[in-house]
């Protein structure tokens, strides 16, 4: 946000044919520059409005997960509304398990593992530190909705921003797992 002077996340949106399967493989020989972003995937429970307080959103939140998003960054990032008619270089998401146990956003005790190719990464314990309050992401995507004339509706899903930098394959990666503890752990192959 401090780059593009702008105060508030950049969203975009996810496809259904997009979420693969936790263990899933996919080719980025054809990738332009493939990312990696561990993520806390934020499941909604209800409806929310525009304007909605803390406690609002909080109870339209129906559990948490771990994600794992899958973003081709086709062109340098310079430009925001370039950025954002290329869906944020959105193509694929990994999807865990929502556990309800984390209704209202409830972080306390969680960790973030993330190992490449079996070797420990980067741990992360605290998950809102590189991309805000949660509950601040999700009341912005509900007023973002409200203002193309849309809402943010139960059973969709909000991923929450990558809680370490964007991670970029190497030549000889094979392997991405996130283990939100003690949520679960998911993982996305690459060739």
């Amino acid at each position: 946000m401090e780059q593009f002077s702008i105060s508030a996340p950049l969203i975009g949106f996810m496809m259904a044919e997009g979420r693969l399967e936790s263990g899933a493989t996919v080719a980025l020989a054809d990738w332009a520059k493939p990312a990696l972003e561990p993520e806390i995937a934020v499941h909604i429970g209800r409806d929310l409005g525009p304007g909605a307080d803390p406690d609002a959103v909080a109870a339209a939140i129906a559990g948490l997960g771990p994600a794992i998003e899958l973003v081709d960054v086709t062109f340098p990032p310079e430009d925001v509304e370039e950025i954002l008619a290329a869906d944020i270089f959105h193509r694929h998401v990994v999807l865990g398990e929502v556990d309800t146990g984390r209704a209202g956003a409830r972080l306390d005790g969680m960790v973030g593992h993330v190992r490449r190719n079996g070797e420990d990464f980067a741990t992360v314990t605290e998950l809102e530190a590189n991309t805000g309050r949660i509950l601040d992401l999700v009341r912005q995507v509900a007023d973002t909705l409200a203002d193309v004339g849309e809402t943010l509706r139960a059973g969709e899903v909000v991923i929450a921003g990558s809680i370490t930098p964007p991670i970029f394959p190497e030549a000889g990666d094979s392997e991405l797992a996130y283990d939100l503890e003690p949520l679960g752990e998911i993982s996305v192959r690459f060739s």
